[in-house]
């Protein structure tokens, strides 16, 4: 699998603050990956690059970009940014794509004003205009667990007065601090569940030397692939199985999936391991709580998994997947309905009855990788097989995707 988006954005960004050298292997070179990288060369970072996903990237102090800083489409990015140039003795503007400039910063514009930070949203989006100011070290409640806002306190933690703590209800993706804590930062788990995080300050990050492990979010396209498609059998392997990231394998289980994990191992601090999957007759199942959060990126590709389930699935409490590159719901309901799927959308979640025949159609990825993803696996199953414009857009997190499709034996033909 192409390396972690997550973690690809976060050793970039953390290596070009630490001091010394940083080895990166397995880098995922996708559009939004490559927008943090653009970045982070603008404030100063020295990169070479050995090919496409290996880096070498010379950290220390950032200098002021002449530029406001572009972050294109990515989301983490921006959000994860925005707490180390909180920390920063010179001003930055960090803005993006329109598609960026409609998702909401107040979730960390706000705890970040909090702890001292002088950083304005633009109608409560980017531009984010951020000023130097002195952070101060606070506690912080977090209402909904949300891995980039706490990863954007803990960054901002390193350069505060004092500690940071920060809370959550839930677990969230916990990279930012195993990545801190192996470059030598002082992390205290005030819980067993790992929910309350206390950073200490921190000038001097040792330099990282890494291989990302496989992206679990675009595993799971290949996942439900094999599971759909009529007697497939895939192996993925060097898959990251890092229990946040994995709530979209315990729910295909409960669905009945037949699949299997082997060559369990450890990378970069994180659990990793192959995945096998064979094609699978699915049950409906009733998703809310905790789980929304560990597969929140994988709600598209489960709503056509969720077509071929029998009886109901029911997805609940996950209102954020209305404000991500695109309103999830509504979109991939809009546009399954336009292969024949019978969706009932809700404010929070969605109701499909299964299993349905999914007819065939023109469907767009409306510039959302996920959606465009989602939409292409859907085509594998539909009577008529489906076009789907706007697909490039896959190549934001996955690159390769069609290609790797057709190495499976999928018939895709250029549009």
């Amino acid at each position: 699998m192409p390396g972690d988006k997550s973690i690809s954005h976060r050793a970039v960004m953390l290596a070009a603050i630490a001091q010394g050298r940083s080895q990166i292997r397995n880098w995922l070179a996708a559009g939004d990956t490559e927008a943090t990288l653009g970045a982070m060369r603008d404030l100063g970072a020295r990169i070479e690059r050995h090919d496409e996903s290996t880096l070498t990237i010379e950290g220390g102090a950032l200098r002021p970009s002449a530029d406001p800083l572009n972050l294109l489409n990515a989301g983490t990015g921006i959000r994860l940014l925005a707490g180390i140039m909180a920390g920063q003795p010179f001003a930055s503007v960090l803005d993006g794509s329109e598609q960026l400039r409609r998702r909401p910063m107040t979730r960390i514009t706000d705890p970040l004003t909090q702890m001292g930070a002088d950083i304005q949203a633009t109608d409560g989006c980017c531009p984010l205009n951020i000023r130097p100011a002195a952070l101060k070290g606070t506690r912080y409640d977090m209402p909904v667990a949300s891995g980039q806002v706490k990863s954007a306190l803990l960054l901002a933690g390193l350069f505060a007065d004092s500690p940071t703590t920060v809370t959550q209800p839930g677990p969230a993706r916990d990279h930012t601090e195993r990545m801190l804590q192996a470059m030598g930062v002082r992390i205290i788990q005030e819980d067993e569940a790992g929910n309350c995080l206390t950073v200490f300050p921190n000038g001097q990050l040792d330099p990282l030397d890494i291989t990302v492990p496989g992206d679990p979010s675009s595993a799971a396209f290949l996942l439900v692939a094999g599971l759909l498609v009529p007697g497939s059998e895939l192996t993925i392997t060097g898959v990251d199985l890092n229990p946040t990231r994995i709530g979209l394998l315990d729910v295909l289980e409960e669905m009945g999936a037949d699949f299997a994990i082997s060559n369990r191992t450890t990378q970069a601090g994180e659990p990793v391991g192959d995945i096998q999957v064979k094609s699978s007759a699915l049950s409906g199942v009733e998703i809310g709580g905790e789980t929304v959060v560990r597969m929140i990126d994988e709600f598209p590709i489960l709503m056509v998994a969720a077509t071929q389930a029998e009886g109901e699935t029911i997805v609940r409490e996950a209102r954020e997947l209305r404000v991500k590159e695109t309103d999830r719901i509504a979109v991939m309901a809009a546009e399954l309905r336009k292969l024949g799927a019978v969706i009932e959308e809700r404010e929070d979640g969605f109701r499909i009855v299964g299993p349905q025949r999914l007819s065939g159609g023109q469907v767009d990825g409306h510039d959302d990788h996920r959606i465009a993803m989602s939409l292409t696996i859907a085509g594998l199953i539909a009577a008529e097989g489906a076009i789907i414009t706007d697909a490039a857009c896959a190549g934001d997190s996955f690159p390769g995707f069609a290609e790797t499709l057709v190495d499976c034996g999928a018939l895709l033909l250029p549009g």
